[in-house]
């Protein structure tokens, strides 16, 4: 963990739990990660937003030199706050209404397409426009079925059979198209199934000689659990090195650059959430220890049964020699399925402990909600220096009703 035991108590005082604590250190250390996978390659990195979109972390990541993908017109107009030039940005869209597409081209920034009549409807609106067009190679990758994003059974991306299609729109409508990118899903810690779909992936490239870049797509996942090995970073970009020196062998411009998204891998390592202890008990045999975390503050281990680390920190530095127990960690929402962690071996907790959960940083806020009229959480960074500043307010109960038409 980045931050001490005692200093969790500090900001627990300072700005109250549940709180979302990130580390500008960690999260630039992410950024030169991947600017650095493939050096000697013409590639450019785009951070895909939707992992986090508080503005204070964007503007640390576009420092970096990442781009930036965005998924709505709500993340560009975030990006855009954050300083991100319309040429750095990515809207990468997925069933979007024609207003949205609007938005995205009255602004100069280039547009993903990943159906054809998306791609017949921006024809229309835009003859002669720059487009790039998703397809879907047919090898997904994921840590849940929810997040696999590429294969037969996900609604993503043009298969390759339509091609010929694609080309017949393309002319109708006099477009340019810059790029084609694909992403196989969320989260993977083997390097191989990325490098296999890229193989696929070239092979739809390999149908257009005069694309400006070719987008990869992310995935890249770290690991939840302390028996996980990390991505192994040097091998996957020695494979990908030779993927892509074989493909510039017979394709036609040199000058193309290559793309990745990578999402969690930026920002779930920056990020820790702490919350408190409001009560322990016993419910026929099992241990139950109640914290201010509700899946309204971290949805993902509800709705992927997705597994984060967690940690007890005792009130005043008390002992941990009462031993261990087995315990679920609950939140306060009303639902049987507000669990964050299920049947772990924890210290004994008492009231006011602390409660830690790592890997926090990706999917969290973002995912976050004001069910049961709860209070979203504030964000706070710990700068390079150690010190800390919020970055995000937590909710307040007049902001629970301000987009109410009040009489």
């Amino acid at each position: 963990m980045f931050i001490t035991d005692d200093m969790c108590f500090r900001l627990k005082e300072k700005y109250g739990t549940p709180l979302y604590v990130y580390s500008e250190e960690i999260l630039r250390e992410k950024c030169r990660d991947m600017k650095n996978l493939l050096p000697n390659k013409n590639v450019k990195v785009n951070y895909s937003a939707k992992a986090n979109t508080n503005l204070e972390l964007l503007k640390i990541i576009r420092e970096e030199g990442l781009d930036v993908d965005a998924m709505s017109p709500g993340e560009i107009y975030i990006e855009l706050m954050a300083g991100f030039k319309p040429e750095q940005i990515f809207f990468i869209s997925n069933n979007v209404s024609a207003e949205e597409m609007k938005y995205a081209i009255d602004r100069n920034i280039l547009i993903s397409v990943d159906s054809l009549s998306q791609l017949e409807m921006f024809g229309q609106m835009n003859p002669g426009g720059k487009v790039a067009v998703r397809f879907n190679p047919g090898i997904g990758a994921g840590h849940h079925e929810k997040v696999i994003t590429a294969g037969k059974k996900t609604k993503f991306g043009i298969q390759k059979e339509f091609i010929f299609k694609v080309k017949e729109i393309l002319e109708k409508y006099d477009l340019i198209l810059a790029g084609i990118n694909q992403h196989i899903g969320s989260l993977f810690l083997d390097g191989q199934v990325y490098v296999d779909s890229l193989k696929s992936f070239l092979e739809i490239a390999g149908e257009f000689p005069s694309l400006s870049f070719i987008d990869m797509g992310g995935g890249f996942g770290v690991p939840y659990r302390k028996d996980e090995k990390s991505l192994d970073l040097k091998k996957l970009g020695n494979d990908l090195d030779k993927v892509l020196a074989d493909f510039l062998k017979e394709y036609p411009n040199k000058d193309v650059v290559f793309k990745m998204e990578p999402g969690r891998y930026i920002v779930a390592e920056c990020g820790i959430l702490l919350g408190t202890v409001h009560s322990v008990k016993k419910n026929y045999g099992n241990t139950y220890i109640g914290t201010d975390i509700g899946f309204n503050v971290l949805v993902r281990p509800v709705m992927y049964d997705s597994y984060h680390e967690v940690a007890i920190i005792k009130k005043n530095g008390g002992s941990i020699s009462e031993g261990e127990e087995i315990a679920t960690v609950v939140g306060n929402i009303c639902e049987t399925g507000d669990i964050l962690a299920k049947d772990r071996s924890l210290p004994k907790a008492r009231t006011g402990d602390m409660v830690v959960a790592f890997n926090a940083g990706a999917y969290g806020y973002v995912m976050s909600s004001n069910y049961n009229c709860r209070l979203r959480p504030a964000e706070v960074l710990i700068d390079k220096n150690g010190n800390d500043r919020l970055i995000r307010k937590r909710d307040t109960l007049e902001s629970l009703v301000q987009n109410f038409d009040i009489k």
